[in-house]
């Protein structure tokens, strides 16, 4: 399967949230998927190059947008580069071409990429699949907006959700779902 990841770009080499998002990598190689990430720096990097260095397919979704703001380039461990234009037409790559989808850690990014997913699955013009998101961080956050907002939202939305506590958990329960 195609498995876009979503995440920070902040993590460093090193640092325990680029090595968590690493070992991602390398499990998803291992049990032979294609990831594909934003292209970029931290944990983006670090799933490239975990999938690269264990033999797995990368593709990176890059945009021209992000290069003339932040003067970066794709990262050494994408295989294939899938460039755009804009922010949005990148967003549609990472989440139309996927058969599934996980999210670290991250910012407004990792929030915006997982809203658009989740919502696009919600009036159903994006099939139904795997959104897995990894960490307490995630949980604890949608916990308190399922419980503050869920007169808004059937429980039949909430539960398009995967949470998994670890990229472990996350790879096993991707690999129930195959």
């Amino acid at each position: 399967m195609k498995i876009t990841i979503f995440g920070g770009a902040q993590p460093q080499a090193g640092s325990e949230a680029y090595e968590e998002a690493r070992l991602l990598g390398t499990l998803l190689a291992k049990n032979g998927h294609t990831v594909i990430t934003g292209g970029y720096r931290g944990t983006m990097e670090a799933v490239s190059r975990g999938a690269n260095e264990t033999g797995g397919h990368v593709i990176g979704v890059t945009c021209i947008d992000i290069e003339n703001w932040r003067g970066s380039k794709a990262n050494e461990w994408v295989k294939e580069e899938i460039k755009k234009q804009t922010l949005v037409d990148r967003l549609q790559v990472l989440i139309g071409e996927c058969d599934a989808a996980m999210a670290l850690s991250g910012g407004s990014g990792t929030l915006t990429e997982i809203s658009l997913m989740w919502n696009l699955m919600v009036i159903e013009t994006l099939p139904k699949k795997p959104l897995i998101l990894i960490g307490d961080g995630w949980k604890h956050t949608l916990d308190s907006f399922f419980a503050e907002f869920s007169v808004y939202m059937p429980l039949s939305q909430a539960e398009l959700l995967y949470f998994a506590k670890d990229v472990q958990q996350a790879v096993g329960l991707l690999e129930e779902r195959d």
